[in-house]
């Protein structure tokens, strides 16, 4: 997942668009999204890209904590099934 994050980042970067990055926040441990909850609700977010597995299930978590858009990046490692 760490190489599409990076390059989502690098691209908004290009872009002007200021990003900050929060690493290791799966779905299967919770208390590390609720953690970084201030940052995720802070008044200046427009917008949170979740780059995840094949699962689909930390945007749909991050999604249900946040009041902005959540844009899912799927990747091609992690839970689920390739198709």
């Amino acid at each position: 997942d760490l190489p599409i994050a990076e390059e989502a980042a690098l691209t908004l970067s290009l872009s002007s668009v200021p990003t900050t990055r929060i690493y290791d926040c799966g779905v299967a441990g919770l208390h590390r999204i609720l953690s970084h909850l201030p940052t995720l609700r802070d008044p200046t977010v427009g917008c949170v890209i979740v780059c995840a597995g094949m699962d689909g299930a930390l945007p749909s978590v991050v999604g249900g904590l946040v009041d902005v858009p959540v844009v899912a990046v799927p990747t091609s490692v992690g839970y689920g099934m390739s198709l």
